[in-house]
């Protein structure tokens, strides 16, 4: 980590009144991108005074903030509607508006293509848009999650197009989203923002904006430092699932318990960091990210096998989900083939209201395909509508006593904390447990498979 340098000065008029207008919350705030990662920003930068303006090419969804109808589980209903009741948040689709805005703040999804290349895009798109409105003076900052080189390489390129130069005449900095959503401990105020400039006044202009709202900002000494900081946080997740989720197939084999041996290593207090297995890996980071870094490491003839075997792992254990339910089937004479499988849980993870990448859709697809008829069960996802490789549509039924008993097999996915799941193996004929989510129901175990 770096010091950040006091290197603005009175003559340099630009960078000071955008200095002096952050650190007085005078400095209008536009947000491209009003989803998981934009509207919280959006709310933390309101909540402290600053003028917010979102930006996004959703017309529903900028009637919702304009309307102060919250569509965000981690942003407060209240908070949002006294902040545009006060108007100090608004959005809109006229993105010339990014004249207005002395910070632009990009928040756009950077997925994936079909084969596994990152789809920047709609970083692209976005600063096409700013650059035809750039003015003297402005502060851009991108926070979604991309590849080492984006800020620098692509971004700054578009932006200098007119003849304006960063670091005199506009500045420009990444600082990586590190949004959990669902978590009530850390938040977007409270968790460490890292933050990289292009020059040492972008780098000051943009941890003094980002010291405003959060706790504790960390300097990098570039933006390819802190892009290659957030897609290694993700990757580090990636492969340590990874690893628990190969040694719960070799358990499968041996015939142990991988939630036994897990939360026993667990406690140790030094030299271990718990990971959970699961039916594989979803939502907007751990999926994607490591994909960007292998990316853009085969082009210093680098191959970053380690992570690669990771994200094959991950995919594996779909299928393994997949194998692991014939089996139980097979075990009390039932083939998968018009078995009523009842799933209980389909977001990513528990307790939110996402589906991105969640591993629940392809696991139902699969089941679907061979032949299984679904149900399914969400208090957070009451639709699941056909997109991407998802070919079926359902919708969310009640988790009745009659639904459960009706079932071949209750497949738990997803461990909400809301689901009683002492009444689900009560009723159920066999439960299929990937999130250990069953660990405290005392009756009927006989009924539970675990993988």
């Amino acid at each position: 980590m770096i010091t950040v340098k006091h290197v603005i000065s009175d003559d340099d008029v630009l960078a000071k009144t955008l200095l002096d207008k952050v650190k007085k919350h005078q400095a209008q705030v536009g947000v491209i991108g009003l989803g998981y990662v934009g509207l919280p920003l959006a709310v933390e930068k309101g909540k402290v005074g600053f003028p917010v303006l979102g930006f996004d090419i959703n017309p529903r969804r900028v009637a919702q903030v304009n309307a102060g109808d919250n569509y965000i589980s981690d942003v407060s209903d209240e908070e949002l509607q006294d902040l545009v009741s006060r108007g100090v948040i608004a959005a809109t689709t006229d993105f010339s508006r990014l004249a207005d805005c002395d910070i632009i703040i990009i928040c756009v999804p950077t997925p994936l293509t079909i084969t596994r290349d990152p789809d920047i895009s709609y970083i692209k798109s976005s600063t096409e848009q700013i650059a035809r409105y750039l003015r003297p003076g402005q502060l851009v900052t991108l926070e979604s999650t991309t590849y080492p080189g984006t800020t620098q390489e692509v971004i700054l390129p578009l932006l200098e197009e007119k003849g304006l130069k960063v670091g005199k005449d506009f500045f420009l900095a990444f600082s990586p989203e590190r949004v959990d959503p669902g978590n009530k401990r850390f938040t977007t105020k409270n968790t460490s923002k890292v933050v990289g400039g292009v020059t040492p006044a972008c780098l000051e202009i943009s941890y003094t904006l980002y010291a405003q709202t959060i706790v504790n900002v960390v300097p990098v000494s570039s933006p390819a430092a802190a892009e290659l900081t957030k897609v290694f946080e993700n990757t580090y997740r990636a492969v340590n699932i990874a690893m628990v989720n190969e040694l719960m197939l070799l358990c499968d084999r041996m015939g142990l318990d991988i939630w036994e041996v897990v939360e026993a290593a667990g406690t140790k207090p030094f030299g271990i960091q718990t990971f959970y297995p699961g039916p594989g890996v979803g939502g907007h980071c751990i999926p994607i990210d490591p994909f960007y870094l292998t990316w853009k490491a085969r082009q210093y003839d680098f191959h970053t096998r380690f992570i690669e075997l990771a994200g094959e792992i991950n995919v594996e254990v779909s299928y393994y989900v997949i194998n692991r339910v014939i089996r139980a089937l097979n075990e009390v004479n039932k083939s998968l083939k018009d078995a009523a499988v009842f799933v209980l849980g389909v977001a990513y993870k528990k307790d939110i209201d996402d589906v991105r990448e969640s591993p629940a859709l392809k696991i139902m697809e699969l089941l679907s395909k061979n032949g299984a008829i679904l149900k399914y069960h969400d208090p957070y996802i009451p639709d699941i509508e056909p997109h991407g490789g998802i070919t079926f549509a359902l919708t969310s039924l009640d988790m009745t006593d009659e639904q459960l008993k009706a079932a071949d097999c209750v497949l738990i996915l997803t461990d909400h904390s809301v689901i009683d799941y002492e009444r689900v193996v009560q009723n159920a004929k066999l439960v299929i447990d990937t999130r250990n989510a069953t660990k405290n129901v005392k009756h009927n175990r006989g009924k539970i498979v675990k993988i």
